[in-house]
Protein backbone atom coordinates (compact mmCIF):
# COMPACT_ATOMS: atom_id res chain seq x y z
CA UNK A 1 0.00 0.00 0.00
CA UNK A 2 2.70 2.61 0.47
CA UNK A 3 3.78 1.85 -2.83
CA UNK A 4 0.54 3.21 -4.21
CA UNK A 5 0.88 5.98 -1.53
CA UNK A 6 4.15 6.93 -3.03
CA UNK A 7 3.26 6.72 -6.40
CA UNK A 8 0.36 8.79 -5.64
CA UNK A 9 2.57 11.29 -4.14
CA UNK A 10 4.68 11.72 -7.07
CA UNK A 11 2.19 12.36 -9.42
CA UNK A 12 1.14 15.05 -6.56
CA UNK A 13 4.23 16.49 -6.85
CA UNK A 14 4.02 16.73 -10.68
CA UNK A 15 0.65 18.54 -10.54
CA UNK A 16 1.85 20.98 -7.96
CA UNK A 17 5.09 21.76 -10.35
CA UNK A 18 2.09 22.12 -13.30
CA UNK A 19 0.40 24.47 -10.79
CA UNK A 20 3.51 26.49 -10.40
CA UNK A 21 3.39 27.03 -14.03
CA UNK A 22 0.17 28.21 -13.90
CA UNK A 23 0.86 30.80 -11.75
CA UNK A 24 3.41 32.30 -13.80
CA UNK A 25 1.34 32.08 -16.91
CA UNK A 26 -1.60 33.59 -15.33
CA UNK A 27 0.23 36.51 -14.17
CA UNK A 28 1.67 36.54 -18.11
CA UNK A 29 -1.36 36.55 -19.23
CA UNK A 30 -2.72 39.01 -16.98
CA UNK A 31 0.36 41.55 -17.25
CA UNK A 32 -0.46 41.27 -21.09
CA UNK A 33 -4.16 41.77 -20.37
CA UNK A 34 -3.68 44.76 -18.41
CA UNK A 35 -0.96 46.53 -20.69
CA UNK A 36 -2.51 45.83 -24.02
CA UNK A 37 -6.00 47.41 -22.61
CA UNK A 38 -3.68 50.43 -22.20
CA UNK A 39 -2.11 50.40 -25.00
CA UNK A 40 -4.76 49.49 -27.35
CA UNK A 41 -6.64 52.78 -25.78
CA UNK A 42 -4.02 54.97 -26.50
CA UNK A 43 -3.74 54.05 -29.93
CA UNK A 44 -7.20 53.37 -30.63
CA UNK A 45 -7.00 49.62 -31.34
CA UNK A 46 -8.01 46.74 -29.36
CA UNK A 47 -5.32 44.47 -28.62
CA UNK A 48 -7.03 42.20 -25.90
CA UNK A 49 -9.68 39.40 -26.47
CA UNK A 50 -12.19 38.12 -24.44
CA UNK A 51 -10.41 34.85 -25.07
CA UNK A 52 -7.63 35.83 -23.39
CA UNK A 53 -9.55 37.57 -20.34
CA UNK A 54 -10.90 33.88 -20.40
CA UNK A 55 -7.79 32.42 -20.60
CA UNK A 56 -6.47 34.14 -17.84
CA UNK A 57 -9.21 32.95 -15.29
CA UNK A 58 -8.63 28.94 -17.01
CA UNK A 59 -5.06 29.03 -15.68
CA UNK A 60 -6.31 30.73 -12.42
CA UNK A 61 -8.70 28.18 -11.78
CA UNK A 62 -6.32 25.61 -12.74
CA UNK A 63 -3.67 26.71 -10.04
CA UNK A 64 -6.35 25.81 -7.52
CA UNK A 65 -7.54 22.81 -8.68
CA UNK A 66 -4.28 21.26 -9.76
CA UNK A 67 -2.86 22.56 -6.11
CA UNK A 68 -4.96 21.20 -3.75
CA UNK A 69 -3.78 17.37 -3.66
CA UNK A 70 -0.19 19.34 -3.28
CA UNK A 71 -0.99 21.59 -0.41
CA UNK A 72 -2.81 18.87 1.08
CA UNK A 73 0.47 16.10 0.61
CA UNK A 74 2.31 19.08 2.60
CA UNK A 75 0.24 19.77 5.21
CA UNK A 76 -0.12 23.40 4.05
CA UNK A 77 -3.92 23.70 4.48
CA UNK A 78 -5.24 26.03 7.07
CA UNK A 79 -5.72 23.97 10.05
CA UNK A 80 -6.60 25.05 13.34
CA UNK A 81 -4.05 23.71 15.63
CA UNK A 82 -4.33 24.94 19.39
CA UNK A 83 -4.50 21.28 19.97
CA UNK A 84 -2.96 19.64 17.58
CA UNK A 85 0.60 20.52 17.67
CA UNK A 86 0.68 19.31 21.10
CA UNK A 87 -0.42 16.19 20.30
CA UNK A 88 1.92 13.25 19.85
CA UNK A 89 2.78 12.11 16.37
CA UNK A 90 0.48 8.87 16.80
CA UNK A 91 -2.19 10.81 18.10
CA UNK A 92 -1.65 13.12 15.47
CA UNK A 93 -1.77 10.28 12.78
CA UNK A 94 -5.03 8.88 14.44
CA UNK A 95 -6.56 12.45 13.68
CA UNK A 96 -5.63 12.75 10.20
CA UNK A 97 -6.54 8.99 9.66
CA UNK A 98 -10.37 9.59 10.39
CA UNK A 99 -10.73 13.33 9.20
CA UNK A 100 -8.85 12.22 6.03
CA UNK A 101 -11.12 8.80 5.61
CA UNK A 102 -14.39 10.04 7.08
CA UNK A 103 -14.85 13.46 5.73
CA UNK A 104 -12.18 14.49 3.27
CA UNK A 105 -12.90 11.29 1.06
CA UNK A 106 -16.45 11.84 1.32
CA UNK A 107 -16.41 15.31 0.51
CA UNK A 108 -14.47 14.55 -2.57
CA UNK A 109 -16.91 12.28 -3.51
CA UNK A 110 -20.33 14.03 -2.89
CA UNK A 111 -18.24 16.66 -4.80
CA UNK A 112 -17.71 14.57 -7.74
CA UNK A 113 -21.21 13.21 -8.06
CA UNK A 114 -22.92 16.53 -8.21
CA UNK A 115 -20.24 18.13 -10.30
CA UNK A 116 -20.36 15.44 -12.93
CA UNK A 117 -23.39 15.52 -14.57
CA UNK A 118 -22.89 19.28 -15.34
CA UNK A 119 -19.75 18.55 -16.60
CA UNK A 120 -21.25 16.10 -19.21
CA UNK A 121 -24.13 18.50 -19.81
CA UNK A 122 -21.36 21.27 -20.87
CA UNK A 123 -19.33 18.77 -22.69
CA UNK A 124 -22.72 18.23 -24.87
CA UNK A 125 -24.26 14.99 -23.32
CA UNK A 126 -27.42 15.68 -22.53
CA UNK A 127 -29.15 14.14 -19.31
CA UNK A 128 -31.52 11.50 -21.35
CA UNK A 129 -28.55 10.27 -23.59
CA UNK A 130 -28.46 12.76 -26.53
CA UNK A 131 -25.76 14.68 -27.46
CA UNK A 132 -26.21 18.64 -28.04
CA UNK A 133 -23.15 20.87 -28.19
CA UNK A 134 -20.47 22.14 -25.56
CA UNK A 135 -21.05 24.96 -23.85
CA UNK A 136 -19.19 28.29 -25.07
CA UNK A 137 -18.74 31.38 -23.20
CA UNK A 138 -21.48 33.97 -23.78
CA UNK A 139 -18.86 36.10 -24.35
CA UNK A 140 -17.68 36.85 -28.04
CA UNK A 141 -14.48 34.97 -28.90
CA UNK A 142 -14.86 33.02 -25.57
CA UNK A 143 -13.51 29.76 -24.94
CA UNK A 144 -15.91 26.53 -24.34
CA UNK A 145 -16.58 25.92 -20.37
CA UNK A 146 -16.21 21.84 -21.51
CA UNK A 147 -12.41 21.72 -20.29
CA UNK A 148 -12.30 23.94 -17.37
CA UNK A 149 -15.88 22.44 -15.98
CA UNK A 150 -13.70 19.02 -16.32
CA UNK A 151 -11.29 19.94 -14.11
CA UNK A 152 -13.67 20.43 -11.59
CA UNK A 153 -13.85 16.74 -11.44
CA UNK A 154 -9.98 16.03 -12.15
CA UNK A 155 -9.22 18.46 -8.82
CA UNK A 156 -11.53 16.54 -7.03
CA UNK A 157 -10.39 13.68 -7.79
CA UNK A 158 -6.18 14.54 -7.30
CA UNK A 159 -7.42 15.55 -3.99
CA UNK A 160 -9.62 12.35 -3.01
CA UNK A 161 -6.39 10.19 -4.41
CA UNK A 162 -4.11 12.45 -2.07
CA UNK A 163 -6.49 11.70 0.89
CA UNK A 164 -6.46 7.97 -0.19
CA UNK A 165 -2.42 8.00 0.35
CA UNK A 166 -2.62 10.17 3.66
CA UNK A 167 -4.85 7.52 4.79
CA UNK A 168 -2.14 4.84 4.08
CA UNK A 169 0.90 6.80 5.44
CA UNK A 170 -0.86 7.80 8.55
CA UNK A 171 -2.07 4.32 8.63
CA UNK A 172 1.58 3.13 8.49
CA UNK A 173 2.47 5.45 11.30
CA UNK A 174 0.54 4.10 13.93
CA UNK A 175 1.43 0.82 13.40
CA UNK A 176 5.17 1.92 13.49
CA UNK A 177 6.03 1.30 9.92
CA UNK A 178 8.59 4.08 8.93
CA UNK A 179 7.15 6.26 5.82
CA UNK A 180 10.66 7.52 3.91
CA UNK A 181 11.23 11.00 3.77
CA UNK A 182 8.97 11.23 6.92
CA UNK A 183 10.63 13.57 9.32
CA UNK A 184 7.52 13.07 12.10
Amino acid sequence: MLKLAHWIDSLTEWLGAASAISVILTVAIGFYNVIARYIGKYIGIKLTTNMMIELQWYLFSLTFLLGFAFILKHGDNVRVDFLYGDWSPKTRAWVNLVGHAVFLTTFCAIGIYVVFPEVMKSWGLLPDGTYGTWEMSPDPNGLPRAPIKSMMVVGLALLFMQALSEVIKNAARIRGIPIPGDEA
